[in-house]
């Protein structure tokens, strides 16, 4: 991108977005927002994970919307009981659009229910642990489920409710029903990462590992950090079946109790979200040997990609074998309509600002339509999620890392099980093959395209307005702003009404989706009303 239409350069771009800003405000801005260019053969660094400047309108979620609403949601059989405010709980119900199976003869789904506690005002000056309790009780002798799980908002952590203290009361009232909290108070992070990282925690440390069973199945796999938005999951258990892999587990899509439970009993962790997830892929292999590889299932030849690599793991030539023969039936129909929209996307450009893997995967399938991704950015990830897992070790400490609980875990005494040999390992290595490896998003996107780490509504519109994107993907409170701008605007945290846009038959969905989009001339007769009658008009103090 070495001009955009308006024939700026992209540092002059980057100056426009950081002009309107205060001084002390525009330094920060600024460092968060970086021009792709390689410096002496390295990745540019950027700054990310660090709190939004208040007045900001920023895009992110709170702790218990990473905890609850992205990590724990899509579960079906654990009773999620918010421990305060209605209004906490209602908005984190079904936001998302994750789908789940529960067909299975006994099989539960309390997925479409909103559980709280409702907290009121005299709950909040003389505390709600007994409400809470009522709350436990009470829908243990309802449903009488697996397990419950308790999420504390903002209110809980300012009056100390103990609702840890609580869960094991009641755990150890019931017998039959395993409880855990979390303490995911919505202020507790920078942002959702926060409650990721927190709910990871409490998983491992409370249900993984509690089914010995063995399971059924060859070249079983716990595939991580996919939340079977729209479908996706289906579509990827799909082709997965397909090739004779075995899902053990997902974390967390389409997800049960004791998916969670014999999680490790998997041979391999194959990681699609890593900012979300990572924490527990680490964790199960330090504690009982099961190594992890990124995978990508978004976009046909990340997907066709991703399934070598599992085979590649295994090394089984039946399942080498078996791979190639899937690919070899699903790729013609993906072509074929790659072929036939890209007559009509080829050379149209993309924004994405989303998620802590999603503004990455989803460039594959841009790539494969001819269009490209001028701006993309995060909004809650790491460092490392730019620019690879290299830069780990540089990471500073601080003060609201330290808010956050890191599990101290060992080699299982007796369940930890090397999966591959040294020597299977390094012949694997020296083939090529990376373990728990991720490059981030930086190194694949072009030379002097913008990054933008905790995208604001400002920049937002700023950027449309300098860049002209063919098409913005973000989330539901971008939806609307972006639309009233003449651009089309997709949503990928929850796809609006679409999808599966995972595999190959989520590539030909996604194809067909953004060809509708980036080609209707509704936008072009998009103006809001205040671009053709203004009234008022109004400037910063500081100018």
């Amino acid at each position: 991108m070495a001009t955009t239409k308006n024939g700026l350069a992209p540092t002059e771009v980057k100056e426009e977005l950081l002009r309107k800003y205060p001084p002390k405000v525009a330094r920060k801005r600024a460092k968060q927002i970086m021009i792709n260019e390689a410096q002496q053969a390295e990745t540019p660094e950027i700054t990310a994970n660090v709190r939004t400047i208040p007045g900001i309108i920023t895009m992110r979620g709170c702790t218990y919307a990473g905890c609850k609403g992205v990590i724990l949601g899509p579960t079906r059989d654990i009773v999620n009981i918010t421990h305060g405010p209605i209004g906490c709980g209602f908005y984190s119900w079904l936001t998302r659009r994750n789908q789940t199976d529960a067909s299975a003869p006994g099989a539960e789904n309390y997925m479409t229910y909103c559980f709280s506690t409702d907290m009121q005002d005299q709950d909040i000056i003389f505390g709600g642990e007994k409400k809470l309790e009522a709350a436990i009780e009470e829908a243990y002798e309802i449903f009488h489920p697996k397990a419950i799980a308790i999420f504390a908002t903002c209110p809980v952590g300012l009056i100390g409710d103990d609702i840890h203290a609580v869960a094991r009361k009641m755990k150890a009232k019931f017998g039959d029903c395993n409880v855990f909290a979390f303490s995911c108070e919505g202020y507790k992070g920078v942002s959702q990462s926060a409650g990721h990282h927190i709910a990871n925690n409490q998983i491992f440390r409370h249900v993984v590992g509690e089914n010995d069973a063995d399971k059924p199945g060859e070249y079983r796999i716990n595939l991580l950090g996919e939340y079977n938005i729209g479908g996706d999951g289906f579509e990827i258990d799909r082709i997965l079946k397909k090739c004779g892999i075995t899902n053990n587990a997902t974390f967390s899509g389409n997800s049960t109790y004791d998916q969670f439970a014999s999680a490790h009993k998997a041979d391999l962790n194959a990681v699609m979200c890593h900012r979300s997830i990572n924490y527990v892929a680490d964790m199960l292999e330090t504690k009982y040997g099961i190594p992890w590889i990124k995978v990508n299932f978004i976009g046909a030849a990340s997907t066709a990609k991703s399934l070598r690599k599992i085979a590649q793991y295994f090394g089984d030539r039946s399942l080498i074998d078996r791979v190639e023969e899937v690919i070899a039936e699903e790729m013609p129909a993906v072509e074929a309509v790659a072929a036939d929209v890209r007559t009509r996307t080829e050379g149209k450009t993309a924004m994405l600002f989303v998620g802590g893997s999603r503004a990455h995967h989803y460039q594959d399938l841009f790539a494969e339509m001819g269009m490209q991704t001028i701006s993309a950015g995060y909004e809650f990830a790491h460092r490392d999620d730019y620019e690879g897992r290299h830069v780990i070790p540089e990471l500073k400490v601080d003060a609201d890392s330290r808010n956050i609980e890191e599990l101290e875990v060992e080699a299982d005494p007796t369940r930890f099980a090397p999966r591959k040999s040294p020597e299977e390992l390094k012949k694997l290595e020296e083939a090529g093959f990376k373990f728990k490896h991720y490059d981030g998003l930086v190194p694949d996107m072009d030379k002097g395209t913008l990054v933008v780490d905790d995208l604001n509504q400002y920049e937002a519109e700023k950027l449309v307005e300098l860049l002209r994107p063919d098409i913005f993907c973000a989330g539901i409170k971008e939806k609307f702003s972006i639309q009233k701008l003449g651009i089309p605007m997709k949503q990928l945290h929850s796809y609006d009404s679409g999808g599966p846009y995972a595999g190959f038959q989520g590539a030909v969905n996604f194809y067909k989706e953004i060809d509708r989009l980036v080609n209707s001339k509704v936008w072009g007769y998009m103006k809001a009303p205040w671009q053709e009658h203004p009234e008022l008009s109004a400037a910063y103090v500081w100018e």
